[in-house]
């Protein structure tokens, strides 16, 4: 019993060695990864179909209680049994397969054994079809739950499936006599063995795909740290600056001697070995690049020939270059250079891969939002230039009728509107003035103002001194206090008062201007600032050109607030602080 143990486990050994091979085999690999299509079951079925032939061949011949250990077996005996490793081949087939697969190989392997020939061979057609039903039956399951069986399982499953060959043995036989002497002989060995032998091969392969996860799991740490710490280079577009920075990232993060960036003509950086003659700021010299361009793929090369660089002793043997895209347009390459050609590995070419798609997305999106600040950009500047047109018209009317009554007032007042015009000119080129100009051009409106209607209002500052240097957008105070001059107080000729304050707080620079005024309509508040509102003295649309502003620049937190009862309005925004210059 103990001889045809060890004969039994040279025969696994066998397979073991073939399974761990193929489980290193990059193609076998991603087929066990896809074990439910159809494609990969064929050739599963394939696989374990020879399994079985080779188990069948190198069996063990049983003679009564005695064990003949030949070498390849095509006949046997009329009297003649076989012990063999069939079992577990089927058993393992239907873990990591299922049923069909299972069933293909379990009727390779019975056919096989029945031409064999032997004492009751049929027996064993029928035992590997309803061993092929029960280890099927397990696998599926495993397969829905996208799994494979435990080891321990796979060990139990082994075992019950042994069984279940020597009970189709005692069951089946012609001569029970002979079917329990040799069951009594190759029962626990060939029980023991194929528990064995599953446990190990569910090993090989569970210890396969954790490796590959673990792998995976570093690859993606070292794709998401390297997209994290270049995201803000690749973003601002392909330039030396930012490539060579970049470089220098994925140089030290990566397992390579050199990282160069190109765009389509030239060399932007280069750092690591050979940087002495892959000199940035001039034109592309390997060949190897200029094909990775004009073909738009990633290409290889393993030898200083292949990567074409024409200086002598270039100590770079070995070359990945991927093209960057934007828009579906080549725009530059990465290029990933080695030292010795044997450092490249799958790995290697997988990570380049996904970083070429990262950095390529980066760069589109780095496009993109560069053209959208463009387009914000411009859209402020259009409303900005939109601010009141008519204004000046009033103004100049204005003073042409003071020209003639009070000569030094119309030159004080020409003054002013040339400095609210200038204020207006600038306010078209940035987007942000400092609190200082915007309040300058406050009282530039307001002595216009009050030379149209002397007396009629008051408008008094209540201000920071530190606020005097935040910036805030063209404008803002002078549409509020033009919007409350307007709007505020109808046919109403005395006591018309005005506040705007402004004021540091934790969010930002809080903004207000108040009246005592009628207020705002219950029915047209909830509209003021959102659409054009009209009313006999205007359309309100110069809140609502202010709201879009202030949104576009510093987001709808910053938008306006509107407070109005009988007793006045209050309109007021805050504005974040951490500006620190004109845009």
């Amino acid at each position: 019993m103990l001889n045809l143990f060890i004969l039994l486990l040279e025969r696994v050994g066998l397979i073991i060695l073939i399974a761990y091979i193929l489980m290193n085999i990059n193609h076998f690999k991603s087929m066990m990864n896809d074990r439910e299509k159809r494609r990969s079951q064929w050739q599963l079925i394939i696989i374990f179909g020879c399994f079985s032939m080779l188990s069948n061949f190198t069996g063990v011949q049983i003679r009564g209680d005695e064990i003949i250990n030949g070498t390849v077996y095509n006949h046997l005996s009329p009297d003649a049994s076989l012990a063999n490793t069939r079992v577990l081949t089927i058993g393992v087939s239907g873990l990591i397969g299922g049923p069909y697969v299972a069933l293909a190989v379990a009727s390779i392997s019975g056919i096989y054994r029945v031409y064999i020939g032997g004492a009751d061979a049929y027996i064993y057609l029928i035992s590997s079809i309803i061993i092929a039903l029960v280890s099927g039956y397990f696998g599926h399951k495993a397969m829905r739950a996208n799994r494979y069986p435990t080891i321990v399982k796979g060990a139990l499953i082994g075992g019950a499936t042994e069984i279940i060959q020597m009970l189709c043995i005692l069951v089946f036989s012609d001569n029970t006599a002979h079917a329990w002497t040799l069951v009594k002989l190759i029962a626990l060995p060939m029980i023991s063995i194929n528990s064995i032998g599953t446990a190990i091969f569910l090993s090989i392969i569970l210890s396969t795909i954790k490796k590959e996860e673990e792998t995976r799991a570093i690859q993606t740490h070292d794709v998401l740290q390297l997209a994290n710490q270049t995201l803000p280079y690749f973003r601002s577009g392909l330039n030396e600056q930012s490539a060579k920075q970049a470089a220098e990232i994925i140089l030290n993060l990566m397992r390579v001697s050199a990282v160069a960036i190109t765009n389509r003509k030239d060399i932007l950086t280069h750092v690591g070995v050979a940087s002495d003659h892959h000199v940035a700021q001039k034109a592309i010299i390997t060949d190897l690049s200029k094909i990775a361009i004009q073909t738009g793929t990633l290409k290889e090369a393993y030898s200083s020939e292949e990567i074409g660089c024409n200086h002598p002793g270039c100590p770079l043997e070995a070359a990945i270059v991927m093209p960057l895209h934007v828009k579906n347009e080549v725009v530059g390459t990465l290029k990933l250079y080695f030292t010795n050609k044997h450092d490249v590995n799958f790995s290697d070419r997988q990570l380049a891969t996904g970083l070429a798609d990262i950095f390529s997305s980066q760069l589109e999106l780095g496009q993109a939002e560069t053209q959208n600040a463009l387009i914000r950009d411009a859209e402020i500047k259009s409303l900005q230039a939109q601010v009141n047109p008519h204004f000046f018209f009033n103004s100049i009317n204005t003073i042409s009728a003071l020209v003639r009554i009070d000569s030094e007032k119309a030159r004080e007042l020409l003054l002013q509107l040339s400095q609210f015009f200038r204020s207006n000119l600038q306010g078209t080129r940035n987007n942000t003035i400092s609190l200082e100009k915007e309040l300058q051009q406050v009282e530039a409106y307001l002595s216009l103002e009050q030379a149209r209607y002397p007396d009629r209002f008051n408008v008094s500052f209540d201000i920071d001194d530190s606020s005097y240097s935040a910036l805030v957008p063209p404008f803002a105070i002078q549409i509020l206090v033009e919007n409350a001059i307007k709007h505020a107080f109808k046919n109403r000729k005395y006591d018309n008062n005005i506040i705007v304050k402004a004021h540091q707080n934790n969010f930002g620079l809080n903004i207000s201007v108040s009246d005592n005024g009628q207020g705002i309509p219950v029915n047209k508040l909830d509209k003021i600032g959102k659409t054009s509102v009209y009313s006999d003295s205007g359309t309100g649309s110069a809140l609502e050109n202010l709201n879009q502003r202030l949104d576009g620049l510093f987001g709808y937190k910053a938008k306006l607030q509107f407070e109005s009862n009988k007793q006045g309005t209050k309109v007021s925004c805050t504005i974040p602080h951490n500006i620190t210059e004109e845009e």
